[in-house]
């Protein structure tokens, strides 16, 4: 293991935001990261794991203890109808494997950034799949203990957006395996509208039809992310608020605030007594639409969701000014608060 000093970390995130890590060490094994774990302690430092950064906001400050950037292991291996895969292999490589096995259960979430590990943490989400439909198990290093462990599906306490792992027991534990389970009898399951729409005229499409579908969706919408070659459009963290999920009756106050039926109202159901509301739709409403500017940050041209480093050059503060106003503004017309979706480096 090596460990660096003064790192920038704005080449580590997809935003490109960002200012360094006082120490940085690059872990690829298990035994390298107990290691990392050890070096803190001794200099008594705070950790933070990094993998693909694209879910992650960067202080211009810094992060002031070790940075683990973490791609733990490169493998995947398939074990009857479960494959268990290293944190370290990138996420859309598995799913586009996978798929190619014939396998449904994560075609839908193709084309998003990051590593296989980050993918428990923020439970991630898109085009009607949740990971944790098909995760049956989780390694990871207790930080506690400094052991490693299995921690099954319930345990990870899995919801829209959460896990264990980025709510009750955040920072405790770093994960370096994930372990997928797939019913090889089951078929793809649409519910998204813009896929229903591309397959209108193939109504059985392959896991790997669809991976290929949701790619070039998201890549109408700017949200196919190359490191290497951002545009302006890709130098963010993907959507930047989550969905807020409300009781019915805000429906009908949102239709008032506006003059407008309840029927023009996009939602789905959320659960018991719970509906979804469509963030991107409030904040067009609340008067931020696509392309809008804010000095050298701005929303995607393609994307309502997606807070962009529009000049290459933007300051975290920048960025965080624009989420205020957005937020605050959303909070204003609707009463509504809009959650944050990537993490905030502290």
């Amino acid at each position: 293991m090596t460990v660096e000093e003064n790192v920038p970390l704005a080449p580590f995130t997809t935003l490109h935001i960002g200012g360094p890590a006082r120490y940085l060490a690059r872990i690829t094994t298990e035994p390298e990261l107990l290691e990392a774990i050890h070096f803190a302690r001794e200099k008594s430092l705070p950790i933070f794991t990094v993998g693909g950064g694209s879910n992650l906001v960067v202080p211009d400050a810094g992060f002031p203890g070790l940075i683990l950037f973490a791609a733990i292991g490169s493998s995947a291996r398939l074990d009857g109808s479960q494959i268990k895969v290293d944190a370290g292999v990138a996420w859309d490589d598995f799913v586009r494997s996978t798929c190619m096995l014939g396998l449904t259960g994560v075609e839908c979430l193709a084309g998003i950034p990051g590593l296989v590990g980050g993918a428990p943490i923020q439970n991630i989400g898109a085009y009607g799949q949740e990971v944790s439909t098909t995760i049956a198990e989780v390694r990871a290093l207790d930080l506690e203990t400094l052991a490693f462990l299995t921690l099954s599906k319930e345990e990870c306490g899995f919801s829209y957006r959460t896990s264990i792992f980025n709510t009750t027991h955040r920072n405790r534990y770093i994960v370096t395996q994930v372990t997928f389970r797939f019913d090889r009898t089951a078929q793809p399951n649409l519910t998204y509208a813009d896929l229903l729409k591309h397959f209108a005229n193939h109504p059985t499409p392959t896991p790997l039809e669809i991976y290929e579908a949701v790619r070039a969706i998201r890549d109408t919408k700017g949200m196919l992310i190359d490191p290497a070659n951002p545009t302006p459009d890709s130098r963010s963290a993907g959507s930047f608020f989550k969905n807020p999920i409300v009781p019915p009756s805000t429906l009908t106050q949102i239709a008032q605030s506006l003059s407008i039926p309840e029927t023009e109202i996009p939602h789905w159901p959320a659960g018991p007594g719970r509906i979804k509301l469509p963030a991107a739709w409030l904040i067009e409403r609340a008067g931020f639409p696509k392309g809008f500017t804010l000095g050298p940050v701005g929303i995607s041209t393609r994307h309502t969701l997606a807070l962009i480093n529009l000049s290459g050059t933007a300051t975290c503060a920048d960025l965080l000014n624009l989420h205020d106003k957005i937020a605050t503004e959303v909070l204003r017309r609707f009463a509504i608060p809009l959650e944050q979706e990537p993490v905030t480096l502290t």
